[in-house]
């Protein structure tokens, strides 16, 4: 008896599955055009978000006030770091370059580029460069480049093959970025003692 109950259960929801998906179908060829148009609106808005945040145009950071090439300046004229900021190895702020740092060599090297010009005005008017910030970190964690730059872990570390981009394409650091670091060069990790004090 319980056999034959079973049995007829399952050729009862076979029934209803057959009918369901029959219905499914004719749901499906009547609705097609809307089905497709719908499906094919969500691929465009798909492919508008990748091509707006993924491609490489979108990474090149933000631009500043004077076009800054740090290909140019780091790479081509192979300029070292420190000698735009100076501070880099003496306290925790890397320190943003100084108009008179710019104009120490722009005061012969196309000196009358219109770009140059604009670093003379802000010269002429006291005026620091208002360079936008391309790197971030939390506010409650104090990052020590003097710690770093006595161990001789090189910038390109951290921020990147920066002698590759005209722009910086900036980054903000997680801690999870800076632990994966340091486990792998067996460096303190106690949180206190390495960036939260």
């Amino acid at each position: 008896m319980d056999v034959l109950a079973t049995l007829l259960t399952l050729t009862v929801l076979a029934a209803s599955g057959l009918i369901l998906m029959r219905r499914y179908w004719t749901f499906l060829r009547a609705n097609a055009g809307p089905i497709g148009l719908s499906l094919l609106c969500a691929a465009a808005v798909a492919a508008f978000l990748y091509l707006f945040y993924r491609t490489p145009g979108t990474e090149i950071g933000a631009a500043q006030p004077i076009p800054f090439s740090h290909r140019v300046h780091a790479g081509v004229k192979n300029i070292q770091c420190e000698l735009c900021h100076p501070y880099v190895g003496q306290s925790l702020d890397p320190g943003l370059p100084p108009v008179e740092k710019c104009l120490y060599c722009h005061k012969v090297i196309i000196a009358g580029h219109p770009e140059i010009l604009k670093e003379h005005h802000y010269f002429d008017t006291r005026t620091p460069t208002p360079w936008k910030k391309a790197n971030y970190l939390a506010e409650h964690v104090v990052f020590n480049h003097q710690r770093h730059i006595k161990k001789e872990l090189a910038c390109k570390e951290c921020h990147g093959q920066v002698e590759t981009m005209d722009r910086i394409r900036g980054k903000y650091f997680y801690m999870h970025f800076c632990i994966e670091c340091h486990r792998e060069r067996k460096a303190n990790i106690d949180c206190w003692l390495s960036c939260h004090n």
